[in-house]
């Protein structure tokens, strides 16, 4: 069944395994002579973004990662487009830091490998860069995007997704018409019901424990993961109005876990899967393969130096890192 942006299913949920392995799916399976011939009909690229972070005793501290990661494989299996190998850690709030099993990155060096990556992408010929992210950075996520714009001002098209925000009617409470017991946070009933929609092998649900949420002031100022009740305040948007994790929920997670089910995550995820490729869609119908937003909209970089980076290095142009090393 279709959802509002189409009918581009069916989905294979749960599938058979990840395809990080399987030859043409991820860029670093790749060579240059594949590559260039992908490059010829699509060169867009999804790059996951996720994290490695507790997510309590039934669930991988990989969890962010392989949602994003499972999701692009089923996007990829339909556009035709490619992914690369995600970006396993994250950026992370105040209240993430000190808990086991979470590997804090810095936000300047978290941004700067972002930064390097667009660059090297875009220098292989992918200048159409879906960075989609599943982890609480979605307002850090952005500036890389723009860091990087300003520092080269080349024609891309770059887009950060934040999967959450894309369904965030389908991650509510059965009160406010979504399937859900408990109100989305992390780790807990609407997440875990996702992992198992999605990698039901890497999660142990008769180990899952829960806790209840609990914050400084009363509910309905601060949001939860995802913004999905459009409050005032979003998740990671103060410090103080609630715990730190390590001191306030030792288990790892935030609600329960114990009450997730596959099938409460199949409709949010037909209609993530549909968006995603209605965008792909819309982006290569706007620009085909090698066609990029006209310069002289976008930038006012000398239009000879941008016909030389457009070229590259091997056709008789010059390489990204001209302009600024590093990015």
């Amino acid at each position: 069944m279709g959802s509002k942006w189409g009918d581009w299913g069916p989905w294979e949920l749960p599938p058979k395994g990840g395809q990080m392995e399987t030859p043409g799916v991820y860029l670093q399976t790749m060579n240059m002579t594949q590559i260039n011939e992908r490059l010829k009909t699509n060169d867009l690229i999804i790059v996951p973004v996720g994290s490695t972070e507790c997510h309590g005793a039934s669930q991988p501290v990989g969890e962010d990662t392989f949602l994003v990661t499972r999701m692009a494989e089923q996007v990829a299996a339909k556009m035709g487009c490619t992914i690369a190998m995600p970006v396993w850690y994250g950026s992370h709030p105040y209240n993430h830091l000190g808990m086991p099993g979470t590997v804090v990155v810095p936000e300047d060096t978290f941004l700067a490998n972002l930064r390097a990556i667009i660059a090297g992408l875009w220098n292989m010929g992918f200048r159409k860069q879906i960075f989609l992210n599943g982890h609480g950075q979605e307002e850090v996520i952005p500036l890389a995007l723009h860091q990087w714009a300003k520092m080269y001002q080349v024609p891309s098209v770059l887009v950060s997704l934040h999967w959450e925000t894309v369904i965030h009617d389908h991650l509510r409470t059965k009160e406010f018409g979504g399937p859900f017991e408990t109100q989305f946070s992390h780790a807990d009933e609407a997440e875990a019901s996702y992992s198992l929609a999605l990698f039901p092998e890497f999660c142990d649900m008769s180990l899952a424990v829960d806790n209840k949420p609990s914050g400084f002031i009363p509910k309905g100022h601060v949001d939860g993961g995802g913004e999905v009740y459009h409050r005032p305040i979003r998740g990671h948007e103060h410090v103080g109005l609630s715990g730190s994790e390590v001191n306030v929920y030792p288990e790892g997670v935030i609600g329960s876990p114990t009450l997730a089910r596959a099938e409460k995550a199949y409709d949010g995820l037909n209609e993530l899967l549909d968006y995603m490729c209605k965008l792909i869609t819309d982006i290569m119908t706007a620009f085909p393969a090698g066609k990029l937003p006209p310069a002289d909209k976008v930038t006012q970089r000398d239009p000879k130096e941008i016909e030389a980076l457009l070229k590259g290095p091997l056709n008789g142009g010059k390489h990204i890192y001209t302009v600024a090393y590093p990015p």
